[in-house]
């Protein structure tokens, strides 16, 4: 699924990176435009119940960036299996898989 996020990144001319800090905390994907926009993204492929966990998941690492160097993320996303995209009212997107095309 990253190999795909990357895909659609480059044809928008951004890159993806993978981030883990010093603590174990990770993000399957950091997609960063260059310009000092960026986006955190988690792929869960299971049930609702990932989703939910990695949606806190994301913004529990996206408060310990140091946006005075990175400035806050331009969106958190989740990437589902399926079902409807959404945003939740803590600031995470969820998309399903099939939402996403260049």
């Amino acid at each position: 699924m990253v190999r795909d996020l990357r895909i659609y990144a480059q044809a928008r001319e951004a890159s993806v990176w993978h981030s883990r800090d010093s603590h174990g905390n990770e993000v399957d994907a950091i997609v960063d435009w260059g310009d000092g926009r960026w986006m955190a993204v988690e792929v869960k492929l299971g049930s609702m119940d990932a989703v939910d966990e990695s949606a806190d998941t994301l913004n529990r690492v996206c408060q310990k960036v140091d946006h005075d160097l990175t400035g806050p993320p331009a969106r958190k996303m989740v990437i589902a299996a399926s079902g409807y995209a959404y945003d939740c009212s803590d600031g995470v997107t969820v998309v399903p898989l099939t939402a996403l095309t260049i």
